[in-house]
């Protein structure tokens, strides 16, 4: 065979290997797990509510073990730009939430764990609007920011009247049907910049875009145990990937 015939073949042989080789993501780009099934090693938290129950976070209070105020089960890393998915499942004797891009408060607080900022709330319960996946400004004046089945938008200058609803997203009828009553449920949340996206088993439930004058765009995770009655939540399959441009 002739020198250039080998030249070619060798050549086209290289090509095929490469493209049979699959894609590879580039490192640090897929979601990452930050909690291990084990411990609450990278968290901070009430050691009497939180701890971990075959395999799964487990936050609890009780007539003898009480919240004193609002407490939080706080991860160490930072959110900004990012994907986060979660499962829980709770009780229906009071909510609990999922805080992100929020501050640590450490001063003038009834206890260690105290944090403001946006919060996905939690609820077992299947009647709207008072069911999970409604942003509340924990510790803020906005209270229900946006609440679910809603597309909104928020302007800073028009006050406690700011929101205005372009959308619905899911209907009260529709929601029950999602929702798994007494059962795990997954949420993804999705932060860019100031827009926000609420996913309940895989539907989007909310879709919001803030004021870059009053949103919170930084800040940490944390799981909520609410004052009040006793209570139990849980969390498991906690994955976290940063958006970076």
């Amino acid at each position: 065979m002739h020198r250039p015939a080998l030249i070619v073949l060798a050549s086209m042989f290289t090509v095929s290997l490469l493209a049979a080789e699959p894609v590879k993501t580039p490192a640090g780009n897929g979601p990452k797990p930050i909690f291990n099934g084990k411990n609450l090693d990278g968290w901070s938290g009430d050691s009497r509510l939180w701890s971990v129950k075959d395999g799964v976070i487990h936050g609890e209070t009780t007539a003898e073990a009480a919240a004193n105020g609002n407490t939080f089960l706080i991860w160490e890393g930072n959110t900004k730009d990012f994907e986060l998915r979660i499962s829980f499942r709770c009780n229906a004797t009071n909510n609990s939430g999922i805080q992100y891009r929020s501050k640590h408060i450490k001063e003038k607080v009834r206890n260690d764990w105290v944090v403001r900022g946006y919060q996905h709330e939690i609820r077992n319960e299947v009647n709207l609007p008072s069911v999970s996946g409604f942003i509340y400004d924990e510790g803020g004046k906005r209270g229900r920011t946006c609440l679910v089945g809603e597309k909104a938008t928020w302007d800073a200058k028009l006050g406690k009247e700011g929101k205005k609803v372009q959308k619905k997203l899911i209907t009260a009828e529709e929601y029950k049907e999602l929702f798994k009553l007494d059962d795990w449920n997954d949420v993804m949340i999705i932060a860019k910049g100031t827009h926000i996206q609420h996913y309940l088993n895989g539907r989007l439930i909310l879709d919001f875009k803030d004021d870059p004058e009053i949103a919170y765009t930084e800040g940490v995770l944390a799981l909520q145990l609410h004052a009040g009655k006793p209570m139990w939540t849980e969390f498991r399959n906690i994955l976290i990937r940063d958006l970076k441009d």
